[in-house]
């Protein structure tokens, strides 16, 4: 019976350097395999040029590489670059590169479907498949850094966990891939240039306030009203405002890190005085800004773009409170790009 080879990224450094010591080797050919696969992005044990012939194939009897594969990729006219990202179980997420004049952004995807329900996301109706590894959310951000870098000539500057699936439903697996996309060993990009997205699941972020993160958290609101939230995204009868307000406090009061608020207005579902006014009263318990996000419609259901002048009066009233709130328009809509409704971050 064949044994299923280990993807060798999920070993620590230390493992790979006992790895090799168990084996016959020096310690010091862990660190250089470690150096290919994050720092240098190895596909394959071949890519590993000054590593042996040899070695390499005890490698390859041993472990495998469980690289991603950009099956297919469309540029938009607005300059948005969306990929569908083949897995090595052929399972397909998708990941999108925002450019501005002065940035370019990730954003990447951390389960393959999503664990959870909101009614007005496409990727809702997929079931999750499964959570992806660190090295497949890694390799999504180093992708976006090369395609940064061939269409626009500059690295990566930002990265949003907005894509498909609910980070803080996985993770153990984003806080490793995070780790290793700010670690000097990998990309070294700054943790405050990565914004972390939930739909707001109170423990989690409070488990993320403890374990004293640096990036930044978003929370797709989208309502301040109990009813209407529940009715949007079902989810979150478990999790009332309450809750994730008390969550958000304490978030605060540990890290000092404002919080983005992402929030689609829709058409007679949250576009009225009653919650405007609700959300108003909810981003005073905690400093924060607001995105107010234009709608991508998936359907021809209760779903619906609010008027222009429904989104004015969401940002007179956010800004005679002193709240920052920006509109967000949709990127990429001539490729359907679904992570650029709630991107474009400043």
């Amino acid at each position: 019976m064949q044994i299923e080879k280990k993807d060798i990224r999920a070993l620590t450094k230390e493992q790979l350097r006992n790895f090799f010591v168990s084996n016959g080797d020096k310690a010091f050919r862990g660190n250089q395999v470690y150096e290919w696969l994050w720092q240098k992005r190895a596909h394959t044990f071949e890519d590993m040029t000054n590593v042996s012939k040899e070695t390499r194939a005890m490698l390859e009897a041993n472990f495998v590489i469980n690289h991603i594969k950009v099956d297919t990729l469309q540029r938009s006219e607005d300059g948005t670059v969306k990929n569908a990202v083949r897995l090595h179980d052929d399972l397909i997420v998708e990941s999108v590169l925002i450019p501005t004049e002065t940035r370019t952004t990730a954003c990447v995807s951390s389960q393959v479907g999503c664990s959870l329900d909101c009614n007005f996301c496409a990727t809702a109706r997929l079931k999750r498949m499964r959570n992806l590894e660190p090295g497949e959310i890694y390799d999504q951000v180093a992708a976006i850094d090369n395609e940064s870098r061939l269409y626009y000539d500059r690295p990566l500057s930002n990265i949003v966990f907005m894509g498909m699936g609910e980070p803080l439903m996985n993770y153990p697996n984003v806080m490793k891939a995070i780790d290793m996309i700010t670690s000097n060993e990998g990309l070294g990009m700054s943790p405050k240039r990565i914004t972390v997205s939930t739909s707001g699941i109170p423990k989690m972020i409070k488990k993320m306030a403890d374990d004293e993160v640096k990036f930044k958290l978003a929370v797709s609101l989208h309502s301040a009203v109990e009813e209407i939230r529940n009715e949007i995204m079902p989810f979150t009868k478990n999790f009332p405002l309450t809750d994730l307000r008390e969550s958000l406090e304490y978030w605060y009061r540990k890290t000092k890190s404002k919080i983005t608020y992402e929030y689609v207005v829709w058409k007679g579902i949250n576009d009225d005085k009653k919650s405007i006014d609700a959300l108003v009263k909810f981003c005073k318990y905690v400093p924060c800004k607001v995105n107010l996000i234009e709608y991508n419609p998936i359907d021809d259901g209760m779903f619906q773009q609010a008027s222009n002048e429904a989104i004015d009066s969401y940002i007179s009233a956010l800004t005679k409170s002193n709240i920052v709130a920006k509109v967000r328009r949709s990127r990429g809509k001539d490729i359907d790009a679904a992570c650029g409704q709630l991107a474009n971050k400043s």
